[in-house]
């Protein structure tokens, strides 16, 4: 029975939030209605305890209605800002390939077997160090040979020079043979050269590439057999638009070369810097660019060829209007600030964004450094809205989201 009474209670107090709820002009009659049943069937301590249930909702629902009241009427200040005008400088990236200063490939000049590999893949290796040996023995039987040549033409020259000396014989016999012992002497000197191109030998201080070849390898004249690269100074080739050619030869003057970074593979700085040395003749039609090198000192060897990473340049702006980033929004690929007139009104302002930099805009056109703009709750905003206001310095601002940047 105890059970029972909750359960009707319960009932009681819904259909009473449905009257309520509803808001139905017999509200009165109804309710007297409601009562009558409930004294007729109830005794007098039911009666209060239903009482008591049913003011309850109605208690929370006003209460609830009047929170929802209070809130609405407080007012809300929103943040606002201006341009800050200053001299900054931006980093541009470009896409570079890196390049040993020397880097050449080592071929066979003589044909024959491969009969030794002095060095290893990888390796330094100092100028003039031997690396490659072929197999010399025909060479050397062919020097033998042209000695021997030489030899006799000798002989035969101080013979014909004797007979000469005493007019056994006419000068031009003694030319002839002359000419004999000298071409006797040019070919000893070339089967020499031959028998040397059977030594390769680094050129200069370098590492050694990949191996083409392994030792008893037939070799043919002209055949790869490796790679030497010099590191000791990269060459780093990027491409710049036409625009921003301009722009850098324009900044510098007569003898001055441009300075860069290097940002490596891994997203680290390489801890020497770099010179723009050279830019290349002619720009490419197809692409709108022109080819600069700059070269970077490599004492570690860190650097390697055929690396890549971003060239990094700073340019500098002077006068420049910034604004954070987070005052803009956009419709349609085109960026728009809102805007506060001495009426405390928004409007939105299309602007044209130069240049982007962490968490800021450089604005080239739409506002000016006297500008107010709304720093915050661009989403809470519309046309025209008239708002109350709390004014931050521009400084301040762009401190904030430095540190928040770190």
């Amino acid at each position: 029975m105890f059970t029972s009474f909750y359960l009707e209670a319960l009932g009681h107090s819904v259909l009473l939030i449905f009257i309520l709820r509803s808001r139905l002009p017999s509200f009165t009659l109804h309710f007297t209605y409601y009562l009558k049943s409930i004294f007729f069937r109830k005794n007098i301590i039911m009666f209060k305890k239903i009482l008591m249930l049913m003011s309850m909702p109605v208690i929370l629902f006003h209460a609830s209605c009047s929170d929802k009241k209070e809130t609405k009427e407080i007012k809300t200040k929103y943040l606002v800002t201006s341009p800050a005008q200053l001299d900054t400088s931006i980093t541009v990236d470009y896409v570079c390939q890196i390049q040993a200063i020397r880097h050449i490939e080592l071929r066979a000049q003589e044909r024959g077997y491969l009969q030794k590999i002095y060095v290893d893949e990888g390796q330094f290796v100092k100028e003039g160090q031997l690396l490659f040996q072929i197999m010399p023995n025909l060479y050397e039987a062919e020097m033998q040979k042209a000695q021997a040549e030489v030899n006799f033409a000798d002989i035969e020259y101080q013979n014909t020079k004797t007979l000469a000396d005493s007019d056994v014989v006419s000068p031009n016999e003694l030319a002839m043979a002359k000419a004999k012992l000298e071409k006797a002497k040019a070919e000893l000197y070339l089967a020499k050269v031959h028998l040397d191109f059977t030594k390769i030998k680094a050129p200069f201080d370098g590492f050694i590439d990949r191996f083409q070849v392994r030792e008893g390898s037939l070799l043919e004249e002209g055949e790869l057999l490796t790679a030497l690269s010099d590191n000791s100074t990269m060459w780093v080739y990027f491409n710049v638009p036409e625009a921003e050619y301009l722009d850098y030869k324009v900044q510098l003057k007569k003898g001055e070369f441009l300075n860069v970074d290097l940002l490596m593979a891994n997203n680290k700085m390489f801890k020497h810097g770099g010179v723009v040395e050279t830019i290349e003749a002619d720009f490419n039609n197809e692409t709108g660019n022109i080819p600069f090198r700059a070269a970077f000192p490599n004492p570690d060897a860190l650097l390697r060829h055929g690396e890549t990473g971003n060239i990094q340049i700073k340019m500098p702006l002077k006068n420049a209007l910034i604004i954070p980033q987070k005052t803009t929004y956009e419709i349609l690929d085109k960026k728009y600030v809102f805007l506060l007139d001495e009426k405390n009104t928004l409007h939105a302002k299309q602007i044209t964004v130069g240049e982007e930099m962490p968490h800021l805009y450089v604005v080239t056109d739409g506002l000016k450094s006297t500008d107010k703009i709304l720093l915050e709750g661009l989403r809470k905003v519309k046309e025209n809205d008239k708002i109350d206001f709390e004014f931050l310095e521009p400084s301040k601002v762009i401190s904030e989201l430095s540190l928040y940047a770190e």
